[in-house]
């Protein structure tokens, strides 16, 4: 049996629930002031709570995704064997033997289902300070090539940090961990430690400087203006070094008018496994110069990986900014409901890609970057972009000199989505006998531009000096100009054959 709950209780119970987690966490921050100070309190309160706020999220996304699975094993069993699907739904089974394992699969993830909204009901997280994969490798030091001394030394440095959220409008935007501009480093120390200080008002200075290679003009300007910066002192035990990480929010993103963002052409870009492919386009929606790639390598470390994704965005921004655009385009993409294995079953190497690529990731830094450089972010349906992109474009596009992929023709219907255009190049002409006889009627053009094509004025047979009608066409034909064609306002009269003089 499925334990189900309905998306308005869900709502309440986790609106009870974080207010009784922030009374607990008052009432924790309140017992650790008496023995130390509020600063520090705060400072170690706040960095347990936060793990554990990590830890019900993805507790929620948890069951959200069992529940797809579920969701999805049940439409295929209920179907006959070897009913095929559509584009919309998974048909059934093609066998026997795998509808009996897929049969199985849905009772473990009923079960898992049913312990984790337990779990959720029950406001209980399993959190394992230190990590849990560094936990797991104190029973395989041998495969680890790690000492049990080597490895409790890692287990350690993982537990012991110092954190401390900043505060606007006190001293360079933090007062229990403080950073000057020249790169000293002073920590508040609570009152039973005051005694260590080895300055004055029970501060103590660390000896090393430090200096942020990364956005440090944007650091050195936030703390100069006083402006709220957290710090983060941690041990990397690998290095043998001691690290200092600040962080800060940045301001909401502002919201411009869509014609305003469209006045200055777009940069529509196509997101992939292992690119960004870009091109530039008019505010008509016609492609300009050549694509553009910008690579990136997502293998390795997590570090790794953010480093490839932001110099891949910083150098769409700059040449987005060297365009004169005022706007990127981007799909609205989101495979959270694309990359369980129940739906693509034995496509393995499809659901690898799609979980490579880093939507949700690469959008939040985009918007976010962009918005430090005055540029804004439109979000288009990603509906057929690839395959009405490479119909539509490819080919056009392609000279001796220059070469067009299906993601750069891609990067083009993004863009003209992005603008309001319809995607494909030319409208359909319009059938027989009606205004023109099916010739190519362009798309890029406006109201305003000569050359439009539109509907003819009407002529109409009427006296010369006579007004024009309101705009109405009569049943008879128009006069004609030529000579064997009087036009029908003039009267013939025949000569008398007999003229005497």
């Amino acid at each position: 049996m499925v334990v189900t709950k309905n998306v308005q209780d869900s709502q309440i119970d986790s609106k009870w629930q974080s207010i009784s987690t922030g009374r607990a966490w008052a009432a924790r921050k309140r017992e650790l002031t008496g023995v130390s100070s509020s600063r520090i309190a705060g400072a170690i309160t706040k960095a347990t709570h936060d793990q554990w706020a990590l830890a019900r999220r993805c507790q929620a996304a948890h069951i959200q995704n069992l529940e797809a699975g579920i969701k999805t094993l049940r439409h295929r069993l209920s179907l006959p064997i070897g009913e095929k699907g559509t584009k919309r739904a998974a048909g059934g089974y093609r066998s026997k033997s795998e509808w009996f394992r897929k049969s199985r699969r849905l009772a473990t993830l009923e079960d898992r289902h049913a312990a984790a909204v337990a779990d959720w009901r029950a406001g209980r997280v399993r959190v394992v300070r230190g990590g849990k994969r560094l936990l797991n490798t104190r029973h395989h030091l041998t495969q680890a090539e790690l000492t049990e001394a080597q490895w409790r030394q890692r287990w350690e440095a993982e537990r012991w940090f110092l954190a401390a959220d900043g505060e606007s409008g006190k001293r360079f935007g933090n007062e229990t961990i403080r950073v000057t501009p020249d790169g000293e480093v002073s920590i508040k120390l609570p009152v039973p430690l005051a005694h260590l200080a080895n300055t004055k008002h029970g501060r103590y200075v660390l000896t090393g400087r430090i200096a942020f290679a990364h956005r440090g003009a944007e650091w050195a300007d936030r703390i100069e203006a006083n402006r709220a910066v957290a710090y983060r002192i941690h041990l990397d035990t690998d290095r043998g070094r001691w690290y200092l990480t600040a962080s800060w929010q940045r301001p909401a993103v502002q919201t411009i008018p869509l014609g305003t963002a469209r006045a200055r052409g777009m940069i529509g870009v196509d997101t992939n496994a292992d690119h960004l492919a870009a091109y530039h386009l008019d505010r008509h929606g016609n492609p300009i110069g050549d694509p553009h790639r910008f690579p990136y390598n997502l293998s390795g470390t997590t570090t790794h990986r953010d480093a490839q994704i932001r110099h891949a965005l910083t150098r769409l921004i700059n040449w987005a900014r060297r365009a004169g655009v005022a706007a990127i385009g981007i799909e609205d993409l989101d495979f959270t409901a694309e990359k369980t294995r129940e739906k693509h079953g034995r496509r393995k190497r499809f659901r690898q890609l799609i979980s490579g690529i880093p939507t949700g990731k690469l959008k939040a830094r985009l918007v976010s970057m962009a918005a430090e450089q005055g540029l804004s972010v439109v979000a288009v349906d990603p509906a057929y972009t690839s395959l009405w992109g490479a119909q539509h474009w490819q080919k056009p596009l392609v000279t001796p000199r220059r070469e067009m992929s299906r993601h750069d023709a891609a990067g083009i219907a993004i863009g003209r989505r992005a603008l309001g255009h319809p995607v494909r190049r030319r409208t359909a002409p319009p059938p027989h006998d009606r205004s023109d006889r099916a010739g190519h009627r362009t798309a890029q053009a406006e109201p305003g531009d000569r050359g439009r094509e539109g509907t003819r004025p009407p002529t109409t047979d009427r006296h010369p000096g006579e007004p024009a009608p309101s705009g109405k066409r009569t049943r008879d034909p128009s006069a004609s100009n030529t000579v064997r064609d009087a036009p029908s306002t003039q009267q013939w009269v025949q000569d008398s054959l007999m003229r005497t003089g």
